[in-house]
């Protein structure tokens, strides 16, 4: 684990350049026009996925400088890529083009990932970001942010990938802490790879792990205070629970915990990076762990709300209003679609007088 205090900078103004830096695969999406079996859908819209890439974006539409480090295809998807990570605000400038593989593609079906008709086909074997090493990926450009951020996805695309991953969490990085994703999908993992994950994330010092892959990854079923045991190391553990909300814990044996607000959820695809973005947004800016939760909630259900990944964030002043409810009427908070856009600190389905 890097060595320093309590993570956090008012608005980026440590030392960094930036003030999160992310690595990882980023791919063209596939979205279906219409719900259905990936075989009777008969067209596509084009998007943006990537685990880390959704943080940094989310994170800059939020108002914070950000970079992503990568590699992809010398090809009109990598191209796709690159200008629409950067118009969100994002320095691509240390992503790499790959003349030899190609930009990862994936599709998937219109249902919600938890239901048996979820369907994705990933198409990133071989890809140009499975060839990241710690010989080919600008190590300046790492080592430039206040943090830089992590996830177990990298881990799992080649050794190469996991020999990169170990470096940067095992040795001083450079930057003021790093942050790590557990992202477990037991699809890039044929042979196990549990282990790996945990130790990775013993190293880090902000971890973001669900309870439910806790369970399935670790075999760990006895909820947060069970995955702090096992993971003692983070200076901050944060538990999601789902619409259950979430847990932190950080130094000293403290432990946080806040609610989720209730969602209309229209896809759940990329709440779990949104989180991460509000978490770290708020640890950026030193706000007290509780308010770090609920900006994490806050992000989540801006993405809970859209039908794609990413989705345009509330604004400062808006989050900040909500995040600094109290506890009765942050539980009556009710977020639908539309609720980022709402204006001033008004939002469509905030019930705070029943």
């Amino acid at each position: 684990m890097t060595a320093h205090g309590e993570l956090g900078y008012a608005d980026g103004t440590g030392a960094g350049a930036v003030d999160v830096v992310a690595l990882g695969e980023s791919m063209v999406t596939f979205l279906p026009t219409r719900a259905g079996r990936l075989a009777d859908v008969p067209s596509f819209d084009r998007g943006i996925g990537g685990a880390e890439s959704n943080v940094v974006c989310a994170l800059a539409a939020a108002g914070h400088r950000t970079r992503w480090v990568s590699r992809v295809g010398a090809d009109g998807f990598g191209d796709h890529l690159v200008e629409a990570i950067a118009r969100y605000g994002v320095d691509t400038s240390a992503v790499a083009r790959d003349p030899h593989r190609p930009t990862g593609i994936y599709f998937r079906t219109a249902d919600d990932r938890d239901t048996d008709a979820h369907e994705v086909l990933y198409y990133r074997a071989g890809s140009a970001a499975s060839a990241m090493s710690t010989a080919n990926v600008d190590q300046a450009a790492l080592r430039s942010g206040c943090l830089l951020h992590l996830s177990g996805i990298t881990a799992a695309l080649s050794a190469d990938c996991l020999d990169l991953l170990r470096a940067l969490t095992d040795a001083a990085t450079g930057a003021d802490g790093v942050s790590f994703d557990v992202n477990y999908r037991p699809g890039l993992w044929p042979d196990g790879g549990a282990e790996v994950l945990l130790d990775l994330a013993r190293d880090a010092d902000v971890v973001f792990v669900g309870e439910d892959e806790a369970a399935e990854a670790w075999g760990i079923t006895g909820g947060p205070d069970a995955i702090r045991a096992a993971l003692p190391e983070p200076q901050l553990l944060v538990v999601k629970r789902g619409a259950d909300g979430a847990v932190a814990f950080g130094g000293n044996g403290t432990r946080y915990e806040e609610p989720a607000p209730r969602v209309d959820v229209v896809a759940a695809v990329g709440a779990g990076d949104a989180f991460a973005a509000g978490f770290l947004s708020a640890t950026l800016r030193k706000l007290p762990i509780g308010q770090r939760l609920r900006h994490g909630h806050l992000m989540a259900a801006a993405a809970l709300t859209v039908p794609g990944d990413l989705a345009t964030p509330p604004s400062r002043d808006h989050a900040d209003h909500l995040a600094a409810l109290d506890a009765a009427a942050w539980e009556r908070l009710h977020l639908g679609p539309g609720w980022t856009a709402a204006a001033a600190h008004a939002v469509a389905q905030e019930v705070l007088t029943s």
